[in-house]
């Protein structure tokens, strides 16, 4: 089960400089001129979770194994993206095929550094990106409409739900709003989804600052910080350049550089974890001598499909799920403790997973 992020925003404003740290690998190119990155790098990186390696501890396994998200840089959008300026037509679907958007704000000065818009102005560049998004959803919607509503006068049923749904993105839309603030009841949200809309998929907002700010943020960081607030959507603050350097370095010379920072862990973590849970995501742990595993589920799951994550006959065959909470496995000092303390539970195929469970499936192949 694969989970994408896409990497978005004007041209240099860090977006490449962010992806190699992230990949800790030097492929994205980047370099001071606009569309340095022509095609979509892909990489995977481990979402760091500390609970992975003291269930290891317990267990005394001797793998261990952390759950992945994908990131997507994509190229630097720019006014008029949405009518084919730049590389827009190409960006825009790119932008369409991952889960979740990372909007990178530049929140930094450097006269060395040209900006697309010729100005340092965080809260400007996202009106712009976000407009150029509006405006690519409300042309594909238009063009989508008119025969959708052709087939729901016809009676079909699909065609009307998909049309009321088509109607609520558009209203949002010519109200200058993106789509992700529909109002939407929990069994309409799948179907809301496959409209393919990249102004309704979630968006966390990278605040990109000079190194020396990379702890506290700036005074440019914080009003970008409320407009993310505004919106309720979620913000982290980071130093692309400094979250590269650290990457690049061995990793026992790392906690010392941090701390001269006045940062307990790389800036990197906190990125890959609010993305994590900006794509509603949850993990479960398998747990044994030959490895301790994380696992990614989506919030809301239940058993058999968390057992299908493993392998898809798990789900098929679903008996049981031998469960037991991470506090209580930490407690008992691995699954033997947590049995003698009454801890250990036997659920059935209606149960909802919670994060940090650890799992054992029963199943009949």
């Amino acid at each position: 089960m694969g989970f994408k992020c896409g990497i978005v925003g004007l041209p240099n404003v860090g977006k490449s400089t962010l992806f190699n740290a992230l990949t800790q690998t030097a492929a994205a190119q980047a370099a001071n001129y606009p569309f340095c990155t022509i095609e979509p790098n892909v990489g995977d990186v481990a979402v760091p979770d500390p609970r992975l390696e003291t269930l290891a501890g317990i267990a005394g396994s001797a793998e261990i194994i952390p759950t992945r998200i994908t990131f997507v840089d994509i190229a630097g959008l720019v006014r008029g993206a949405s009518q084919g300026e730049g590389l827009g037509n190409q960006f825009l679907a790119n932008i369409r095929e991952v889960d979740a958007v990372v909007h990178v704000l530049r929140c930094f000065e450097d006269d060395d550094i040209t900006h697309v818009e010729g100005k340092i102005d965080p809260i400007a560049d996202a009106e712009t990106v976000e407009t150029e998004l509006m405006l690519a959803d409300l042309e594909s919607l238009e063009k989508r409409v008119v025969p959708l509503e052709k087939k729901a006068k016809g009676g079909d049923k699909e065609s009307k739900e998909t049309l009321a749904l088509m109607l609520k993105a558009l209203a949002l839309l010519r109200e200058g709003k993106p789509a992700r603030l529909a109002d939407l009841a929990p069994e309409e949200r799948g179907l809301y989804a496959q409209l393919g809309l990249m102004t309704a998929k979630p968006v966390l907002y990278v605040l990109n600052v000079e190194e020396g700010s990379a702890a506290t943020g700036n005074a440019i960081s914080v009003k970008a910080e409320a407009m993310a607030k505004a919106q309720g959507a979620k913000s982290v603050v980071i130093s692309a350049r400094i979250e590269e350097e650290i990457a690049q370095m061995p990793a026992g010379d790392r906690a010392d550089f941090l701390e001269s920072l006045g940062l307990e862990e790389p800036g990197l973590n906190r990125l890959i974890r609010a993305g994590y849970e900006l794509l509603g995501l949850l993990t479960f742990f398998t747990v044994g001598p030959k490895e301790a595993r994380a696992w990614t589920v989506t919030a809301g799951s239940r058993a058999p499909q968390a057992a299908g994550v493993i392998h898809t006959d798990f789900e098929h065959g679903f008996i049981r799920a031998e469960t037991i909470a991470y506090d209580d496995y930490v407690a008992g000092r691995g699954e033997a403790g947590a049995r003698e303390a009454g801890k250990f539970r036997l659920e059935g195929k209606e149960y909802i997973v919670q994060d940090g469970d650890v799992m054992h499936f029963r199943f009949n192949t």
